[in-house]
């Protein structure tokens, strides 16, 4: 029986690296870096006010990512925000394997390009050790989104982390995959 392979991944294992071997001359096939997971996550800090806000917010984080999405809960109490430790203020969702694979085909392809005036993404967006920070203002931008269905428009952070070593690593690796970046 044959297993199924996301299109992304077969991209990558045929042709991506292939050019990053070639590109960053690495002795090993251990060497080249790949993506590890992928992280979404939804802030919500009116969620202090109105739980049915967070609620909605999981429900349209798990209809876009297909899977469960947990809750995060705040790290300090802050006064001016009446914010209090342990108060439910966000949500997010790990992907990986074939879910992550799934989920960034779909975001490379289908929702990117559904943003409004998108002129690409910025290129510097990465924490010094390869891995890609992603925000999106509206989660519309997803075909799995009912407009008529939503509580409020909430935008959506995606953290790309990779095993590659530097920026100019996981760089590659994101162009090689086709994420569209800005031209400079």
């Amino acid at each position: 029986m044959a297993t199924y392979v996301p299109n992304l991944k077969k991209k990558y294992l045929t042709e991506v690296k292939d050019l990053l071997a070639k590109e960053f001359s690495f002795k090993s096939s251990m060497q080249i870096p790949k993506v590890d997971k992928v992280v979404v996550s939804v802030g919500c800090g009116e969620a202090i006010k109105n739980k049915k806000l967070l609620d909605s917010a999981v429900a349209e984080l798990s209809l876009i990512t297909g899977q469960k999405v947990v809750k995060t809960q705040a790290k300090k109490s802050i006064a001016n925000f009446k914010l209090r430790e342990g108060m439910e203020i966000g949500a997010k969702v790990t992907l990986r394997g074939t879910m992550m694979w799934e989920f960034l085909d779909r975001v490379i392809n289908i929702a990117l390009p559904r943003v409004k005036d998108f002129q690409g993404i910025n290129p510097n967006a990465f924490d010094g050790r390869g891995n890609y920070s992603l925000g999106l203002k509206e989660q519309l931008i997803f075909p799995e989104i009912d407009y008529d269905k939503i509580e409020r428009i909430s935008g959506l952070n995606i953290a790309i982390i990779t095993t590659a070593k530097t920026d100019e690593e996981g760089r590659s690796l994101l162009k090689g995959l086709g994420m569209p970046f800005k031209k400079n």
